[in-house]
């Protein structure tokens, strides 16, 4: 029997998600870009991205270089990332969920895996609440970018 999923931190997620009026093949051109939430508040337009093998390499003049794995894409839909560290062995799982509503969809992200980063805890919980806040951050990012498109 596998105790995996049962012995996962209760702090390993974080789930955010916001509503957003417009349709899901518009909000599907963007989560489909790797890294458009590694910004400073707003989505840029056109990021610094180069492919590099299965990797999709951002570079921010502010932030660095971020290594992105595409994992999984169902279109208009489901679309997974890993982002990977520097020597890319260990990331967490982002995960984003579009879901038609009334007037547009609903924007859902889940980003895990924190607790797997070979960290301490008290490190990668660190590391977790910046990604508490910027994930607010983004989703209100991303609506004003698909709603002002």
């Amino acid at each position: 029997m596998n105790h995996a999923a049962t012995d996962v931190d209760p702090l390993d997620r974080i789930d955010r998600s916001i509503e957003i009026d417009a349709p899901a093949e518009r909000v599907w051109e963007l989560v489909t870009k790797p890294g458009w939430w590694i910004n400073e508040g707003s989505v840029d337009r056109d990021p610094d991205v180069r492919v590099d093998g299965s990797m999709t390499v951002l570079t921010h003049p502010a932030y660095g270089e971020f290594r992105l794995e595409t994992v999984e894409s169902r279109p208009h839909s489901y679309v997974a990332y890993r982002w990977l560290d520097a020597d890319a062995h260990a990331g967490t799982l982002v995960e984003f969920q579009i879901e038609p509503r009334d007037g547009g969809v609903t924007l859902s992200v889940c980003e895990s895996g924190f607790s797997q980063l070979g960290k301490p805890r008290e490190a990668w919980l660190k590391h977790r609440e910046g990604n508490t806040t910027g994930w607010e951050q983004e989703l209100r990012a991303a609506k004003l970018f698909v709603e002002g498109s």
